[in-house]
């Protein structure tokens, strides 16, 4: 139920972090992975280790925000690849600063990266999975899409619009056999977050908040991710699935 095999899947933002953990996990799992990220040289390196390891993958660069490009560039991947079984909607950016502070081009720009590229992309690899009578996908949400911080007003806009869009997507779209769900991950141990744990201070409030004790690694998303791009998650429409250690049930 959990092999991928003969599946074509496109991870956004996947040259790299989590993405590129995501599409390895996915192409262990049997499928054909489409790393995407903004610029060909990333995605390029992404490809040729992952064909190093003897999995198969495809790459194809374009900017997640611009539609033009984004149908341009499934187009072809559609026509030199696959039509889409599974897509992950994983590209998101942060840019921090006190809410009263934040300049508007920082809340537009997070926005569009981590919101409106998923509706975007989803909307466009949608209309094949619908003329075909199936489709996975599957939107990287966030544990503060409920439980926000300072200083990132942006960011958990962006990720409570996310898991919206993805009960949307279920209520447009499961009537075409199509899955939509999320998986919202906690802290994870990444480029990204590395100057937190690197703060004593702030690393040791975060620990004493996860019950499980520990910071996340990438591939602990690994298992929801294959889950929910198989046919094990066929009846399962709409739900986040929290990959945060416990922190967001813990006081």
């Amino acid at each position: 139920m959990f092999d991928l095999s003969g599946k074509t899947a496109l991870v956004t933002g996947s040259g790299r972090g989590i993405g590129l953990v995501l599409a390895r996990g996915l192409a262990k799992a049997g499928a054909r992975v489409v790393v995407n990220d903004l610029e060909n040289d990333v995605v390029d390196a992404a490809v040729e280790g992952l064909r190093r390891d003897g999995l198969r993958a495809e790459g194809i660069a374009f900017d997640v925000t611009d539609r033009e490009a984004i149908h341009a560039g499934i187009d072809r991947l559609e026509q030199d690849v696959s039509p889409l079984d599974i897509l992950i909607n994983n590209a998101g950016i942060h840019r921090r600063a006190p809410l009263a502070e934040m300049s508007a081009d920082d809340w537009r720009l997070v926005i569009d990266t981590n919101l409106t590229s998923a509706f975007l992309v989803g909307q466009r690899a949608a209309r094949t999975m619908i003329a075909r009578n199936r489709g996975k996908i599957v939107n990287i949400c966030s544990l503060n899409c409920e439980l926000p911080r300072p200083s990132i007003a942006n960011y958990s806009a962006a990720k409570g619009g996310l898991v919206l869009l993805t009960r949307s997507m279920t209520v447009e779209w499961a009537s075409h056999n199509i899955q939509a769900n999320g998986i919202a991950p906690g802290y994870i141990l990444t480029e990204m977050t590395r100057p937190l744990s690197e703060d004593r201070e702030r690393n040791a409030w975060i620990l004493g908040r996860i019950p499980a004790g520990r910071w996340g690694k990438p591939e602990d998303l690994i298992g929801a991710a294959v889950f929910l791009s198989s046919a094990a998650s066929d009846f399962i429409n709409g739900h986040v699935i929290f990959a945060d250690g416990g922190m967001r049930v813990s006081l």
